[in-house]
């Protein structure tokens, strides 16, 4: 992709960012490997892995444009005093080279409810910090540009407030036993006006998912978590947006894959991309390195670059008090 077609991209960019008034919304970055990510898809999974877990994500869209590129890092465990687990989570999301930046800190508790052998309910609750910036200098504006000399002139656009800040909540709910996992989290319960200009309320976003865990092997094997084949959906809906992820994913002792199909669309789904997702964990406890490619299939096809995504997570040792309780069955990706 030449320079001259990226900065036109960042000048759209700056446009519909400036632009936005009341019947234009945006939309929250996403994730491919959201089980990697859980703090992310819902506030519920607060302590879901009981010991303390970190985990970092690293996500590269459309990497031939350098559109789109989102980081987020988030440590939660489970907390015996207060029935529940804590969270905490920081997101940075850059459009268009960084002339549109998102950065948010939050903070989460889930409350675990056992409500017989086989079944637990968590219910969670997030606080979050949310700054939105614009850089304005990597936008190019129509008056900036001479017909013979190029991009030679000041330009007199009115780029407005450079940043908008506000506070966000959240809410989850999720249910698993040892094979079944079923969430619902609805995000931006608030809102919030991010406007730069005018008014554009941030919708609240919907995101229902789940799954199931069918033990892999021999008969000695069906109790065995290192083993199974994991069918998993999420649905998402945000404003007029809609998202729609089917997939299939494995983990046999070390190793872990999977598969996926996504469908999005403002006017009803239709095909997106294909997924592919590969991981690796030496030891039960300690690192975890996954990776992700979505290759896109939609009309706009592959030639941006699809989308890149990386994971990294540590999973420390339980204190012996803290083992009373199982982690859900939910996919490694």
């Amino acid at each position: 992709m030449c320079a001259m077609t990226k900065r036109y991209l960042l000048l759209v960019v700056g446009l519909i960012c400036l632009l936005g008034g009341n019947e234009l919304h945006a939309q929250d970055p996403h994730f491919t490997q959201f089980y990697s990510n859980q703090l992310y898809l819902n506030p519920a999974f607060a302590g879901s892995g009981i010991c303390p877990r970190v985990n970092t994500s690293y996500r590269n869209q459309y990497p031939d444009l350098g559109a789109y590129e989102t980081f987020s890092v988030s440590y939660d465990q489970y907390v015996e005093r207060l029935k529940g687990g804590l969270g905490i989570q920081v997101v940075r999301d850059n459009a268009g080279d960084g002339a549109l930046s998102m950065t948010e800190v939050s903070g989460m508790y889930a409350y675990h409810l056992n409500v017989n052998r086989k079944l637990t309910i968590n219910a969670g609750f997030q606080a979050s910090f949310r700054q939105r910036a614009l850089d304005a200098s990597n936008f190019i504006f129509p008056d900036q540009i001479d017909q013979i000399y190029g991009i030679v002139l000041p330009t007199n656009a009115n780029v407005g407030n450079e940043s908008v800040a506000y506070v966000d909540l959240s809410a989850g709910l999720l249910a698993y036993t040892k094979r079944m996992f079923l969430g619902v989290a609805m995000h931006h319960l608030t809102e919030p006006d991010e406007a730069f200009l005018s008014t554009s309320n941030l919708p609240t976003k919907l995101t229902i998912h789940g799954g199931y865990a069918i033990p892999l092997g021999k008969k000695r094997l069906a109790n065995s978590t290192e083993n199974q084949l994991i069918p998993n959906i999420m649905y998402q809906t945000q404003g007029d947006f809609n998202q729609l992820n089917v997939g299939l994913s494995f983990s046999r002792g070390k190793i872990s894959g999977g598969l996926a199909f996504r469908s999005n669309n403002a006017d009803g789904l239709k095909s997106d991309a294909m997924m592919i997702t590969a991981g690796f964990q030496p030891e039960k406890l300690g690192w975890r390195f996954g990776y992700s490619y979505d290759y896109t299939i939609s009309e706009f096809t592959n030639v941006a670059g699809g989308a890149h995504e990386v994971t990294l997570a540590y999973y420390f040792k339980c204190r012996p008090a803290k083992i009373s309780r199982k982690p859900n069955a939910c996919p490694k990706f």
